[in-house]
């Protein structure tokens, strides 16, 4: 069975998108998605085994694809990223700045190096990106980018490097979208809340048990789905938000909007999309049940 986007069949045939972080999780379904949709898909991430298990997914499914080793953190290994892909296909309409993580801890336990580490990846790296493809390509021609930030508003206790840093890239969105509309470049941003991907598995202890009850404060009274992440960022980079920038979409049930003194009804009343036919739930979850 082929992706069930609910987008028209070849929205995006004859363009190039990047997605970083296309290894796994919102990355690898997002990739899915756009190529589903026609368009050639550019994988990146640090992990070879992981984009070509991505890469061969999508072939079998016919979406054209390609892959590449990089760490964003890397202004020289963006460079000459950025440098093959327009090399390989030509040009780059849309980048999705995907990649990132972070890890559980305690603000008055991050040290300065975990701290840095963070923001390097999930803000610095994303701008290295952001302005090499602009430099290369975009300044000249045009093109869409989607950064993924996440729920942060109000802070994000226990993960306040990746907070700090996410709310660097909303600003950094913001500013974007002002200083390239002139080369009509539209920048915009994603912020999921709690998404039922493989990113779950990566935590244990007081933040997987946290992670195992938090649906409890989200008026949706769910996890999200990385094909609900994917269609908002697919919106974003599509024709249909042309007058779109500078924004900010949340997927995240309605979380921010709960306050400490409502309790959220338990109810079954919101369906999830599951797009993505190669989804599946999270070994943490599963353990759950």
């Amino acid at each position: 069975m082929p992706y069930q986007s609910v987008y028209r069949s070849g929205l995006f045939a004859g363009q190039v998108i990047i997605v970083t972080g296309g290894g796994s999780g919102i990355g690898r379904c997002t990739a899915h998605e756009l190529a589903a949709l026609g368009a050639h898909v550019a994988i990146v991430g640090r992990q070879a085994a992981k984009l070509e298990q991505v890469k061969a997914e999508i072939a079998v499914d016919g979406g054209r694809v390609s892959s590449y080793v990089c760490d964003i953190r890397d202004d020289a290994a963006v460079i000459a990223t950025v440098d093959a892909v327009l090399a390989a296909q030509g040009r780059i309409d849309g980048l999705v700045n995907n990649a990132g993580g972070q890890y559980f801890a305690p603000l008055k336990h991050i040290s300065t190096h975990g701290f840095d580490a963070v923001v390097r990846n999930n803000l610095t790296g994303g701008f290295i990106f952001m302005r090499e493809v602009y430099v290369r390509w975009m300044e000249r021609h045009g093109g869409a980018i989607v950064n993924m930030i996440a729920d942060m508003w109000n802070g994000l206790p226990g993960f306040a490097h990746s907070g700090s840093a996410r709310a660097g890239t909303h600003s950094l969105t913001e500013t974007a979208a002002s200083e390239w509309a002139a080369s009509g470049v539209r920048v915009n941003s994603v912020a999921p809340g709690l998404i039922a991907s493989s990113g779950f598995d990566h935590y244990t202890g007081e933040a997987a048990s946290r992670l195992r009850s938090f649906t409890k404060s989200i008026p949706a009274q769910r996890y999200g789905t990385v094909a609900e992440v994917s269609a908002a960022i697919v919106f974003l980079l599509s024709p249909a938000a042309a007058f779109v920038t500078g924004t900010c979409l949340r997927v995240d049930g309605g979380g921010p909007n709960a306050r400490s003194h409502w309790t959220c009804p338990p109810h079954r009343n919101n369906a999830p999309f599951e797009g993505f036919h190669l989804d599946a739930l999270p070994d943490l979850l599963k353990r759950e049940e």
